[in-house]
């Protein structure tokens, strides 16, 4: 049996309770990602070395 998937908050979620944000899990050798307002419904699932090159591209926009 496989130990539970630990969820890990943004650190940039929203003020107040901090609901306003995404989630994001390792389950190796897959990343999940789920909306924190509501955690039950749909959760999207890609490899992580997608995820890894999706968040790279966050942080180094290209320059126009």
């Amino acid at each position: 049996m496989s130990a539970p998937i630990q969820w890990q908050k943004s650190s940039y979620s929203g003020g107040g309770e901090g609901n306003d944000c995404v989630e994001v899990a390792l389950d190796h050798p897959l990343i999940s990602v789920r909306d924190s307002k509501t955690p039950a419904r749909a959760v999207l699932t890609f490899p992580a070395s997608a995820f890894a090159a999706f968040v790279t591209a966050l942080r180094n926009p290209p320059r126009s």
